[in-house]
C-alpha cells in the first residue's frame, strides 16, 4: 500500500545584490499521512515561506510528519515537474528523515531543507511539487 502527499510549490526568486526572496506555496494532498507544523497536528501544511536566500545558502523548515493510516509506514521524498526545469539544477530540497518505520499515529519531526547552488543564474521564478510517499 503506498500514500503520495504532494506539496506544489511555487517561488520567486528576485535578484538584489545577490539575495534572492523565495516563497513557497502550495496544498497538501494525501491519503493516510499528514504533514504538520506542529507536534499536536493541528496545524496542516499549507504553504512554505522561505524567507531571504543568498546563493549558496541552506534553508531549513520543521515539519511534523504523522502516519494516519492503518499500517506502519516508511517514508521516500521526491521533487518533480520543475518549472522552468533549470531550476531543479541550482535549487534542491532534501530532508532529515532517516528511514525509520513510522508506526499507526506516530508522528515525527523532520527537517525539510532547501538547497540554493552558490551559481544560481537566470531563474526569476520556479515552480516544483513535493512529493511524500509513504510506503507499508
Amino acid at each position: 500500500m503506498a500514500f503520495t502527499m504532494v506539496l506544489a510549490a511555487m517561488a520567486m526568486v528576485y535578484a538584489a545584490t545577490n539575495v534572492f526572496t523565495l516563497h513557497s506555496t502550495g496544498t497538501v494532498k494525501g491519503i493516510g499521512v499528514g504533514i504538520y507544523w506542529d507536534s499536536g497536528c493541528t496545524s496542516r501544511v499549507t504553504s512554505i515561506d522561505w524567507g531571504l536566500a543568498e546563493p549558496g545558502m541552506i534553508q531549513n523548515k520543521t515539519v511534523y510528519i504523522k502516519n494516519e493510516g492503518n499500517a506502519n509506514v516508511t517514508l521516500t521524498l521526491q521533487t518533480s515537474n520543475w518549472s522552468p526545469t533549470s531550476a531543479a539544477t541550482y535549487i534542491s530540497l532534501g530532508w532529515t528523515y532517516n528511514n525509520q518505520t513510522i508506526l499507526v499515529n506516530q508522528v515525527i519531526q523532520v527537517i525539510l531543507r532547501l538547497t540554493i547552488a552558490s551559481n544560481v543564474t537566470g531563474i526569476t521564478t520556479f515552480s516544483f511539487d513535493i512529493m511524500v510517499t509513504a510506503v507499508g
